[in-house]
């Protein structure tokens, strides 16, 4: 048997969870705005950015499984929620791999995304979505559709006529005819549970198209052909195939489940016996089958849904018996997966919702029967069908997909400010924090902000503690969980005024968000994406100032600049310290860039500082700083060049610092540079005449190369100095000065 290949390798697993969540954000984005919306510009900019050839160089394989993505082959070694969706609503669309080549625009992205936002079976209709993409024209996406037929005839080992019969026959509604090659086919499959597992799914997928009702009546008419089947063979292929039915059923979704088990008690007399079939199989629905259909449906939805409780309540009467069996579906998980983080907590609350589930405290008796007949006089009403198309068209109007987003939104914001009970109200935060990151996700920040407003405006009301420690939890949970990750995977292709909407909302969150954007920024190699971040935290003042020491340790020396950028916007005398140590940094631009900020705090503290870091520090620092201070030609440069005149020792290996803080005062030009020029001319040593004549002769250099009147008249009092040594300076440099301007 040939083994599996190793798993992705984290920067190949980053790369495709970060594509599923782009691409599942883009897809929600377009199915819920108008093609205008700012919305859409920025997730289709943000798939096409993790598209492009500098973070995929080469083509991306992508091979799509029912509940799974392979990226040339190899899965995540982890389950990521984001790729169980994609691989689902691209299964769905019967995309059976895909590969994706670099660097494609981001309206080449939306015919592709259009296709997948719309319903599959309109899809399949008009030619399933291989056709309609390849009708596009788009080259930068190949992507293979599954054969149905295909896939059938090799699941049946070449019985393709049978398997193709009996298929047909659920999806139609016709009488399944029982051929001698049909009933040999329906009795293998009756006495081997995997095959009848994949001819159950195989089965559904089928019927997807017609909606919940057919691939319930599709079912039902398989398995009374199969059980019809058994049963001509004797009482123990009967019994068999019924247990190897209750297993391949607890492989179905928690909705279809509902309205199995629906079928089972309240039969519809146009499908004949199959309820009592359907009861039959149900009661031979062992705990090992129940704990997989709970496992599977947490898995695929990322928890616990009530479609899964309902159907979970119905399956398990005794209330025992369901703890045993939540344990047992909670440790097939462990074994199956692995144990993450969010493990415990994930399954508390399944075990929690599945063990205590109950509607009756909301739902009444006489309201639980009107929901019982709300179905079947929905079915008359379609059936009567007597409303004119206007009124249709503009009922169809109030629930497009904006307005259900609109609608969404009002109905938290009225449920945050209506409900007073505490106990209530926190569990409102649930639903609120999850509707903000799927609102970040398609960069609707205006929303997201709106909501998160409404949650800290409700939560500080005087007099409800419950809500304020409530309100004060779920901010601190979105800005340390996967919002971070939306906003930056954002700040890459955002105009300006989206990225102060971004600002706006970080603001409104308040100052729980500066360490992540911190966190973020430190690992961040994006340039675009480093700015956008420094300004954020910019925005947050002071608090945003705590953050230097974790950037300033970053393995990033980008990231180490921008923490003295940050110092440097800061600003005040505190910051020397972070600084200080910045100086000695083994990156010379991030040296280049502490002395700089040195300079602009501009204080006597600061100046010493440097003045320190010259005498005790390395050669590469001191290199470092004298060059800061050369590209520095303003006057912020002449008080530390003064105080290097002064305080500096112009002997042994500091003498090149001496000679090049004088050579940048005349490059400077600063009258503040005179006096310090002018000491250090009338400075002399008697015992070291050379080392004083070079002094001298690079101060003199120096005042002429300011050439102003108060220089000048510095020069030509020199020269007429009792000292030989100042005089012979002072007329060398004027002479010099003299010949260049005969010749200019």
């Amino acid at each position: 048997m040939r083994e599996a290949p190793p798993p992705l390798e984290a920067g190949d697993a980053a790369r495709l969870i970060e594509f599923a969540r782009a691409c599942k954000a883009a897809a929600r984005a377009v199915a819920l705005y108008p093609a205008a919306h700012p919305a859409i510009a920025t997730t289709l900019g943000r798939v096409a950015d993790l598209t492009s050839s500098t973070h995929a160089p080469a083509a991306l394989r992508i091979t799509v499984l029912p509940e799974s993505l392979l990226l040339d082959g190899r899965a995540l070694e982890r389950v990521d929620q984001a790729t169980v969706e994609l691989a689902a609503l691209l299964h769905n669309h019967r995309v059976g791999e895909l590969t994706i080549h670099p660097d494609a625009a981001p309206e080449a992205w939306l015919g592709f995304l259009l296709l997948l936002a719309r319903p599959p079976e309109a899809v399949r209709d008009e030619g399933g979505i291989g056709r309609l993409w390849m009708a596009q024209g788009r080259p930068h996406v190949e992507l293979r559709e599954l054969d149905y037929a295909e896939v059938l005839r090799e699941r049946a080992g070449g019985e393709n006529a049978a398997w193709e019969r009996i298929v047909a026959s659920c999806l139609e509604g016709s009488a399944l005819h029982i051929d001698e090659e049909t009933l040999r086919a329906l009795v293998e499959i009756a006495g081997d549970e995997q095959r009848l597992i994949e001819l159950v799914g195989a089965v559904d997928e089928a019927a997807a198209g017609g909606g919940l009702p057919a691939r319930v009546a599709a079912l039902s008419r398989l398995l009374r052909s199969i059980a019809d089947a058994a049963a001509t063979v004797s009482r123990d292929s009967y019994e068999q195939a019924l247990s190897h039915m209750a297993t391949a059923v607890g492989q179905v979704s928690p909705e279809l489940m509902l309205e199995l088990l629906v079928r089972r008690r309240a039969p519809d007399p146009q499908e004949g016996p199959e309820a009592g079939l359907l009861a039959e199989v149900v009661s031979r629905m062992s705990d090992n089958t129940i704990a997989g259909f709970v496992g599977r449906s947490v898995a695929r939805d990322g928890g616990a849904t009530e479609r899964l409780a309902q159907a979970f309540q119905v399956l398990v009467t005794d209330s025992d018996r369901r703890h045993h069996v939540v344990g047992m579906a909670r440790e097939a998980s462990r074994d199956g997966s692995g144990e993450t983080a969010d493990f415990e907590p994930l399954w508390n609350k399944v075990r929690d919702l599945l063990t205590s589930y109950s509607d009756q405290s909301f739902v009444s008796g006489s309201y639980g029967r009107e929901l019982t007949g709300a179905r079947a006089q929905a079915i008359d009403v379609e059936r009567i069908g007597d409303d004119p198309p206007e009124r249709l068209a503009a009922w169809l109007g109030t629930v497009g997909p904006g307005d259900v987003q609109t609608l969404d939104l009002l109905l938290l914001t009225d449920l945050l400010r209506i409900e007073e009970n505490p106990d209530n109200w926190q569990e409102l935060m649930a639903p609120v924090a999850a509707q903000i990151e799927d609102l970040l996700l398609v960069g609707d920040f205006e929303a997201a902000e709106q909501l998160v407003a409404s949650v800290i405006r409700e939560g500080s009301l005087p007099g409800a503690p419950g809500r304020q420690q409530a309100a004060a939890e779920t901010l601190g949970r979105l800005a340390s969980g996967a919002i971070m990750r939306h906003l930056v995977s954002h700040l890459v292709a955002l105009d300006d005024a989206r990225f102060e909407r971004i600002k706006s909302f970080c603001l409104t969150i308040g100052e729980s968000v500066v360490r992540p954007l911190a966190e973020a920024l430190s690992v961040e190699q994006r340039t675009r994406t480093r700015e956008r971040l420094t300004a954020l935290l910019i925005a947050f003042g002071p608090t945003g100032r705590q953050t230097v020491e974790r950037l300033r340790s970053s393995q990033n020396p980008a990231v180490r600049r921008t923490a003295i950028y940050l110092l440097r916007e800061f600003g005040g005398s505190e910051a020397l310290p972070d600084l200080t140590m910045l100086l000695n940094d083994t990156e010379p631009r991030v040296q280049r860039e502490a002395v700089r900020a040195i300079l602009n705090i501009g204080t006597g503290a600061a100046y010493a500082v440097l003045r320190r870091a010259l005498m005790s520090g390395t050669s590469q620092t001191r290199e470092a700083i004298m060059q800061a201070i050369g590209l520095v030609r303003d006057e912020r440069a002449t008080p530390l060049l003064s105080d290097i005149l002064a305080h500096v020792d112009h002997r042994g290996r500091l003498r090149p610092i001496y000679l090049r803080a004088i050579e940048s005062l005349g490059a400077l030009r600063d009258p503040d540079g005179i006096e310090p020029l002018r000491q250090t001319l009338y400075r002399g040593e008697w015992w070291a005449p050379r080392r004083t004549a070079q002094l001298r002769a690079a101060a003199a250099e120096a005042l002429a190369r300011m050439g102003t009147v108060a220089a000048l008249e510095i020069l030509n009092q020199a020269a007429a100095a009792s000292s030989r040594g100042v005089r012979l300076a002072a007329r060398a440099a004027l002479d010099r000065t003299a010949r260049v301007e005969v010749h200019a």
